[in-house]
């Protein structure tokens, strides 16, 4: 049986990663095949970073990247097509909600070869974000749909799709903080810096939302620096222009520090007091490690680390930013809201299990 994994950003290598080491240990009679669209160029992706992570080198590489979201989801359904046709995949396995993925989804639901999709459900109810339109139209084109958590299953029978075509299999990426942790290692840090203790709050801006709005931006910064907290920064290179751009000026407990390697930052999220964030994907691993976390954005789709206690919505409001990233950490019970640390074993035995009780349905 042969599976087309498609990713196009190095958070999906890490998810994808999780999963082939599935296939391998459980299922070696599948053939997985990984494809990188080249969405997102990444200095990083480099054989180092394949080789600590432990992660499998794509077989294909399409290049694509550089131009809109039209162009590149457009560009990437065209040669995901014609490599679709060729290799003839039992499935198409996509992941989470970028370009890459709604292009996946597109060619093989063509093709009529079934999707499974993974980190399905997801939901921000803000139609604004490209992001949001890829999950949404990705969950209606997928025959298989992993959701990671309850309210992900809920979202989408609330869309009308039907019972059997989802699974509640948790989050790989717990799977994947699981594996990594023994493997982190502390960041190169200024020497003057002493965070000895974990008295430090981690932070990442990157979002269009807040990095295009210089109002919001440079309220994210008043906020971070009237809180008083020592606060260390991985700067995006592209936040950096922004921030130049709008002669903002960095507070003085604000340390920035060129941006790092996935193991480096799991140090970091392992041993900070708390997180202030506008990533998706840091908020979730905040709660892995078991640090609050306070996000810098209007709203998220992970609403159950917000009604557990463990994640605050602070818009990039400078007052509730100071408020919260100074504040005590609240007293609220870590759950196994994401699963067991097994998802990804789960989502190789129900593809392998719908392929073999389905064989007539799956071409």
């Amino acid at each position: 049986m042969k599976v087309l994994t498609i990713i196009g950003a190095r958070p999906q290598f890490i998810k994808a990663a999780v999963v082939s080491r599935a296939f391998k240990e459980h299922r070696p009679d599948v053939q997985e095949i990984i494809v990188h669209t080249g969405q997102h160029y990444d200095a990083n992706m480099s054989d180092v970073f394949f080789d600590e992570l432990e992660i499998p080198k794509p077989d294909y590489n399409l290049g694509i990247g550089g131009g809109t979201h039209g162009q590149n989801t457009g560009r990437m359904i065209e040669k995901l097509e014609g490599l679709m046709m060729e290799v003839q995949p039992l499935w198409v396995l996509v992941y989470g909600d970028t370009d890459s993925t709604l292009a996946g989804a597109l060619a093989a639901a063509k093709l009529h070869i079934p999707v499974a999709h993974v980190e399905a459900g997801l939901r921000s109810f803000n139609r604004r974000m490209p992001e949001e339109i890829n999950r949404v139209l990705t969950d209606h084109i997928a025959e298989i749909l992993f959701a990671p958590t309850e309210t992900g299953r809920q979202n989408l029978l609330n869309e009308g799709i039907a019972q059997e075509k989802i699974k509640l299999v948790g989050d790989v990426m717990y799977d994947a903080s699981l594996f990594y942790k023994e493997k982190a290692r502390k960041p190169h840090l200024p020497a003057e810096l002493n965070i000895e203790g974990g008295d430090f709050v981690l932070c990442t801006i990157h979002r269009a939302e807040n990095t295009d709005d210089s109002q919001r931006l440079k309220n994210i910064f008043q906020g971070l620096g009237d809180s008083g907290e020592t606060i260390i920064l991985p700067l995006h290179p592209r936040t950096r222009a922004k921030i130049a751009d709008y002669g903002i000026a960095i507070p003085e407990n604000v340390w920035v520090i060129d941006p790092v390697g996935y193991l480096e930052m799991v140090w970091l999220e392992a041993n900070c007091r708390l997180v202030a964030t506008d990533s998706g994907g840091v908020q979730k691993e905040a709660y892995f490690f078991g640090k609050p976390c306070v996000t810098m954005r209007d709203e998220t789709e992970w609403v159950e680390l917000v009604e557990a206690g463990w994640n605050r919505l602070v818009g990039a409001d400078a007052q509730a930013i100071e408020n919260q990233v100074g504040c005590e950490v609240p007293e609220a019970a870590w759950q196994s809201i994401f699963g067991t640390g097994r998802s990804a074993q789960v989502v190789v035995e129900e593809i392998c299990q719908l392929s073999a009780n389905k064989p007539s349905e799956v071409h």
